[in-house]
């Protein structure tokens, strides 16, 4: 653990990124950026925002006053996965008896749903509303397992045996909120709206497609109206959140473009807005070119002070951007496009259109490691740090990888990204562009991460990794 936060320590500054600090040099020539170093006897302490460390003496060669470092990387969440859950269905003893024989044993029983279907077909009693059920217990297993495409073709099917059920109504628009689908929700909820216009969890997932479609307004009253219905948390929490973004972006200015709707603070200046768009669209061109899809909705994007980011977003330290849903950029005391910017906003777009095209269920290091690569970094200097972790059996799994890093500390942050983009850089140099966009297309079917390694790469986590230490080694 010591060797891993050492190590960790350095790559945190090998991969960090603009603002004014100190270089520590050490004797293998690798360069650590810190903040206040101070020589305290035999020990080199210096400050990171997750707190101070520590290197021995022995290990530095001098130290360089003043320098720059760049800014941290960005932070992924998603309007796709707001904390909510998908409506149920009343307990009955007609329900559990065609739930149970949809669903046991943890699979779902084909033979059971082509019988009630079946049955269904005959016109016998009470067979529709058992199909249904049936279905719909399906879709739900198949969602817990995060089979997207499954669950949804079945709550469709549901659907089709009982079509003004609003459970099942709910739970399709549901299923294409996750799948960050926010028209195609919106068809399923005004049907919803017609059959059940006081059930509460309409209005619920209404404000959310409108969160999701980056209107505001409609959000916030939506969930007003879920929350008159009914007391709910899950709702509080959304309407808090949008409320926060409604409340600063009230006197906010707003510019468009064919695939952006911009909106920034009255003290960034009129001119970056219109760089920032320009340089959008052209980041959009490229992506849209390697990842072999547009995007089907405009993006929303937002520009802040840096006080108002901090307070709006609450993301760590280390993150320099946000994108979850909506692209938020800090631009405070820019009055033009820098290439740092231009980055940053290259790296924050690739995580939409990844989101996008797999429907929400891209695990954060490809999403992160992606990002990294289309924005044209490489692992350069921080491969021979990532190798000496792996060599000493502390490389963290993939596995450990895939979900929020919201709540790593700026070190282990570091570690991710850099093991993130190392995985990524091997998969596309290597076997190209095209396995990247399979495995992608695989996710958007519902794939896990590993799966989808395997279908197309022929490899599990285990062996991505051991392929990429030897690119690492062969190439750096």
């Amino acid at each position: 653990m010591r060797l891993y936060l050492i190590l960790a320590a350095g790559l945190s500054l090998l991969v960090a990124q603009e603002a004014c600090a100190d270089t520590i040099v050490l004797k293998n020539g690798r360069r650590i950026v810190a903040d206040s170093v101070v020589v305290d006897g035999d020990k080199v302490r210096y400050l990171t925002v997750a707190g101070e460390l520590v290197l021995p003496k022995s290990m530095v060669d001098h130290i360089e006053k003043g320098g720059a470092r760049q800014m941290p990387g960005s932070a992924t969440t998603g309007a796709a996965n707001l904390n909510i859950t998908p409506p149920s269905l009343e307990p009955s003893k007609a329900n559990a008896a065609a739930e149970s024989g949809a669903v046991h044993d943890g699979v779902v029983d084909r033979e059971f749903l082509a019988t009630v279907a079946s049955d269904a077909r005959s016109g016998a009693p009470g067979a529709n509303e058992k199909a249904a059920i049936a279905y719909h217990a399906a879709a739900q297993l198949e969602l817990v397992h995060g089979d997207m495409e499954h669950a949804l073709d079945d709550e469709r099917t549901a659907l089709t045996y009982e079509p003004d059920n609003p459970v099942m109504l709910l739970n399709v628009a549901f299923l294409h909120l996750r799948r960050s689908e926010y028209k195609q929700a919106l068809d399923y909820l005004e049907r919803a709206q017609r059959v059940a216009p006081e059930n509460p969890d309409v209005p619920k997932l209404t404000g959310w497609a409108y969160y999701g479609m980056n209107k505001l307004r409609q959000a916030v009253a939506e969930w007003e109206r879920a929350l008159a219905l009914k007391p709910d948390a899950e709702v509080q929490a959304a309407l808090d959140k949008a409320r926060r973004d409604q409340q600063e972006e009230e006197n906010y200015r707003e510019n468009e473009s064919s695939h952006f709707t911009l909106r920034y603070s009255g003290e960034a200046e009129p001119g970056l807005a219109r760089e920032v768009l320009r340089a959008l669209e052209t980041h959009f061109s490229a992506i849209e070119l390697e990842l072999s899809y547009t995007p089907p909705e405009p993006i929303g994007v937002i520009l802040y002070t840096q006080q108002a980011f901090a307070d709006i977003t609450r993301a760590p330290g280390w993150a320099g951007a946000l994108n979850d849903g909506r692209i938020r950029v800090p631009v405070q005391g820019l009055t033009q496009l820098t290439p740092e910017l231009s980055r940053v906003l290259k790296h924050e777009l690739t995580h939409s259109f990844i989101r996008q095209k797999t429907r929400a269920n891209a695990p954060t290091w490809m999403q992160e490691g992606l990002a990294q690569w289309m924005e044209g970094k490489r692992s350069g200097a921080a491969a021979a740090v990532l190798l000496q972790l792996y060599d000493a059996k502390q490389a963290m799994p993939l596995g450990d990888l895939e979900g929020s890093w919201l709540s790593l500390s700026n070190e282990v942050s570091a570690y991710a990204y850099a093991w993130a983009l190392a995985n990524v850089e091997y998969i596309v140099q290597v076997d190209g562009m095209t396995d990247m966009q399979r495995i992608l297309d695989r996710l958007a079917g519902g794939s896990t991460a590993e799966t989808a390694l395997r279908q197309v790469l022929r490899s599990d986590y285990e062996e991505l990794m051991q392929s990429t230490a030897r690119y690492l080694r062969k190439t750096y």
